[in-house]
């Protein structure tokens, strides 16, 4: 593989990765890999984007990795959630841990999601802190339902049963409330925001869904802030006050 072949990955390419780890899926929409530690996982030290939402559950060991230019530690029991246009690079394998590094990911494609039936609303209201800080570290109660819902998948995928797919298509959606849970728990224990912090994260949250849609072709301040009906100065200091970083600085870390 060359660099290029990873900048945007598809879930084809991203099993092709990890074709020696055991892994179960539908074709080219879905699938669940058990990995552990090895070698050619160090191929993913390039940066790249996956076209589709990923969840990475670690069970052992540690992993830096980077997601959008910031670095967190993948740890026991913490769960990440890639969404499309993130831009993902393993940085570190502890080498203490290298050797015992166990996690399982749950990757299903863009196309997959699409149609689906879930209240939006609820799953994404805390979407925003998947965007600075897409770590979820779970409670024991929440890891032991997390792998409920894992084993019951793996073992619908492994079976000979009618409607595999429909079955899958129900079930992820459930994880994602789960999922939705953890987040408001760990936002409620949080400091809670001013209104006008509050203000500068929603639009931080339109904005950088703007970038990922738009970084390919426009790469200034001024065009967002058109889009978001806001002066560029202005824009520019929101996003600054919102995030640590200003609005530049993220358009570049789309590019």
């Amino acid at each position: 593989m060359n660099d290029h072949f990873l900048n945007n990955v598809t879930l084809a390419q991203f099993r092709e990765v990890f074709k020696d780890s055991p892994q179960i899926g539908i074709g080219d929409d879905f699938c669940v890999i058990d990995m552990r530690f090895q070698s050619k996982g160090r191929v993913l030290n390039y940066p790249f984007r996956f076209d589709g939402i990923l969840l990475v559950w670690c069970l052992e060991g540690q992993l830096k990795v980077s997601i959008n230019l910031n670095e967190y530690e993948l740890k026991d029991n913490s769960l990440f959630v890639f969404v499309p246009g993130n831009i993902f690079k393993i940085n570190e394998i502890v080498e203490s841990s290298s050797e015992s590094l166990h996690y399982v990911c749950v990757a299903m494609s863009r196309q997959f999601v699409q149609n689906q039936k879930l209240d939006v609303n609820k799953v994404f209201t805390h979407g925003l802190s998947l965007m600075t800080d897409p770590s979820i570290e779970l409670s024991g109660e929440e890891a032991s339902v997390m792998a409920d819902y894992i084993d019951m998948m793996g073992k619908i995928l492994k079976s000979n049963i009618e409607y595999k797919k429909e079955c899958i298509q129900s079930i992820w959606p459930s994880m994602l409330y789960l999922i939705a849970g953890v987040l408001n728990r760990r936002n409620s224990n949080q400091t809670a925001e001013t209104h006008s912090s509050s203000r500068s994260r929603m639009l931080f949250e339109q904005f950088i869904n703007l970038v990922a849609e738009y970084h390919t072709v426009h790469r200034s301040v001024g065009f967002y802030a058109g889009k978001l009906c806001l002066t560029p100065k202005y824009l520019s200091k929101l996003i600054k006050n919102a995030t640590g970083k200003s609005a530049p600085e993220w358009i570049d870390a789309y590019v």
